[in-house]
């Protein structure tokens, strides 16, 4: 056959063609794969870090597999393990503030101390987000403790009562990470599986 030019090409060359084209698809596959990989790592590593300074570390680990399942096209990583990873980041959320709640009335505060904790945690996380890394954890707690402080003293009149609530709020935050830590290794190994099984 000729070329542009009129030249013959060698009898090979479609079957070099060819075979050049699957190594470009072989090589451009491990690429997404290796890529895909390292997209899960880092959320996984970055999620765990992220939990105990009290920032959404769950949802990045949930975010990590979703781009693991899109980079893989969705091999692995169906729709039974995203609903299982968001049920856990869920179940996270809704355990770090039931935590919260449960430990500051455990410690002999009312309902309002528990609830004074959890609206006084989420307030204190959220003004300590501009202090770099350590801000929203130490504003997650100290919040945790004045709203617990604040609102049961504002029921009971009671300083003692209302100090014994705000330290609950703070152990009770301190469980509530660890709780989320566990639910975020859980990701970690859902996301593992997913990985073995490509």
């Amino acid at each position: 056959m000729g070329g542009a030019n009129g030249a013959q090409r060698p009898a090979g060359w479609r079957v070099l063609r060819g075979h050049s084209a699957d190594m470009w698809y072989l090589a451009l596959s491990v690429m997404l794969e290796l890529l895909a990989v390292a997209v899960l790592v880092l959320c996984a590593i970055a999620g765990l870090v992220l939990v105990p300074l009290g920032l959404p570390g769950l949802w990045i680990m949930v975010l990590g597999v979703l781009g693991y399942g899109w980079l893989t096209e969705f091999r692995s990583v169906g729709v039974w393990t995203i609903a299982v990873v968001v049920g856990l980041a869920f179940l996270g959320e809704i355990v770090e503030a039931w935590v919260g709640f449960r430990f500051a009335q455990r410690y002999g505060g009312s309902r309002r101390a528990a609830w004074g904790a959890l609206i006084g945690g989420i307030v204190g996380a959220v003004i300590g987000v501009p202090v770099p890394v350590l801000g929203s954890v130490v504003g997650a707690f100290a919040g945790a403790f004045a709203g617990a402080v604040l609102f049961e003293y504002l029921t009971s009149r009671n300083p003692t009562v209302a100090v014994s609530a705000g330290w609950g709020a703070v152990v009770g935050r301190a469980a509530a990470a660890a709780s989320k830590v566990g639910i975020g290794l859980m990701i970690a190994i859902l996301s593992a599986a997913a990985v073995i099984r490509a």
